[in-house]
């Protein structure tokens, strides 16, 4: 084989929730009644074209999440070798963001370093100036002439090409989507005329413009710039998605036994169950969570550097700081869902129909499993949701401060982190900031929005009816 695959920890939990998400798609399908909401969420503009935009996010996550080891030269004895770095698919997708590093810092889209440097003329002279970058517009001869007319011309020729291709797209989305309802293309989309279909049509288009320009760009020049080391910033930055999915994702699969099991447990047992959780969760609560993790973390670092042997590469290593991070945030997290549990199931006790069950002797198990669980199951699905953007931007906090994830993770907050010292500079460098806070504010707003749309549709006090076709 020409490579050898490899699993992390974290690579296991993603497919773990992806495979659990599947699983619990085509269980829900089954059951019209489960499926009102969701209904009702289709029908959301706001709701599918977050949904849309995350889609992309997750879309580069599950690509950098499969690793590998590239086969190297066999030796003699034909016995197959293979590199010491792990790569991802996404990795050898974007090979050239990964591989052409500068020297050091330029500007985004420049075709020269962004300092003065000494450099030695044909005719022996020295003289300070900007050096052309190794990679960054190495295909112009004149860049004094040719930079601003080449970079016009690629920004147009992009966006057309994307234009073309995301219509192209659309158009085979329509007739797919109609061919399987045996209409036309346009009587299926006049039939959906009070659907988000053209909104999340056209927001496919605008995506696929953006990336038809990224990529056309991208060709040709550092599009976001580079840092200190001459490393690319897109590909940073994309690298980065990963580790705020893993975060959000996989911390929520911790957190989310403690807080459903602890808080429906207090508020339908009561008495001294009830007492105990709550001391629990207000003695966590009460405890600084910066600190916490902080110290959690800092011992973990220190037993894994006491044990190297146990890792037989640096990203293993990194990859179980992160699932550690996972599990810490997990478990001083889970408070506030399982206080909204409690209260919930406190009043789901008392209505008649549970104590008209309770009359008739069913068991407690059965009436927390088919009674109490489902009808808390809204307030779990929109906490989740809603929790995910804090949890990234935790990831941020943690990382600036030094607590984070391993420093050759990439991560939004190591990207902060490094550009907390560019911003000294002077000439300020300014654009690794940018485009972590961009990347940032895309994927936790298309959360946010994301999260109102589905509490809007799951929200039981919403008297709203869906016909179930």
């Amino acid at each position: 084989m020409n490579f050898k695959l490899v699993i992390l920890w974290t690579d296991a939990m993603i497919f773990l929730l992806l495979a659990v998400g599947i699983a619990g798609a085509w269980w829900m399908k089954q059951k019209p009644h489960l499926m009102l909401p969701w209904q009702r969420l289709f029908k959301s503009r706001v709701g599918m074209v977050s949904l849309l935009v995350l889609s992309l996010f997750v879309s580069v996550g599950l690509l950098d999440s499969l690793h590998y080891r590239a086969a190297l030269p066999q030796n003699g004895n034909g016995k197959a070798v293979y590199a010491a770095e792990v790569l991802s698919v996404f990795d050898a997708l974007a090979s050239e963001l990964r591989s052409h590093t500068e020297k050091t810092y330029s500007a985004p889209l420049a075709v020269y370093l962004y300092a003065k440097e000494s450099m030695e003329t044909p005719d022996g002279k020295t003289l300070r100036d900007y050096p052309r970058l190794k990679y960054g517009g190495a295909h112009l001869a004149d860049p004094q002439q040719q930079h601003v007319s080449d970079v016009i011309k690629r920004i147009l020729s992009g966006l057309f090409a994307g234009w073309l291709g995301g219509v192209l797209l659309a158009l085979l989305i329509v007739t797919f989507a109609a061919s399987r309802r045996r209409m036309t293309a346009r009587v299926w989309v006049a039939a959906r005329s009070g659907t988000p279909l053209n909104a999340m049509l056209g927001s496919l288009i605008l995506i696929a413009m953006l990336i038809g320009l990224t990529v056309n760009l991208a060709g040709a020049y550092h599009v976001l710039g580079t840092d200190k080391v001459g490393q690319d910033v897109l590909y940073l930055s994309l690298k980065s998605i990963r580790t705020g999915l893993v975060i959000g994702t996989v911390t929520t699969l911790v957190m989310l036994p403690f807080a459903l099991f602890l808080g429906i447990a207090a508020g339908y047992l009561r008495g001294w169950v009830d007492d105990v959780i709550q001391y629990i969760y207000t003695v966590l609560s009460s405890i600084p969570g910066v600190l916490l993790i902080a110290a959690a973390v800092l011992m973990m670092q220190v037993t894994i550097e006491k044990h190297a042997e146990w890792f037989s590469s640096s990203v293993e290593r990194a990859d179980l700081r992160l699932l550690f991070l996972c599990l810490i945030l997990g478990v001083t997290s889970w408070t506030s869902l399982c206080r909204l549990l409690r209260g919930e199931t406190l009043k789901l006790r008392e209505l008649e129909y549970i104590q008209a069950a309770q009359a008739f002797g069913v068991s407690s198990l059965r009436i927390l499993t088919r009674h109490i669980v489902p009808n808390v199951m809204h307030i779990v699905l929109i906490a989740v949701v809603m929790d995910f953007s804090s949890l990234v931007l935790a990831e941020a906090v943690l990382s600036y401060v030094g607590v984070g994830v391993d420093p050759s993770t990439n991560s939004f907050g190591t990207l902060i982190n490094n550009a907390r010292l560019e911003m000294g500079r002077d000439p300020v460098v300014w654009w690794t900031l940018a485009a972590a806070f961009s990347f940032m504010l895309v994927l936790v707003l298309a959360a946010n929005l994301f999260a109102d749309a589905m509490r809007d549709a799951f929200d039981p006090r919403l008297n709203r009816t869906v016909d179930v076709k």
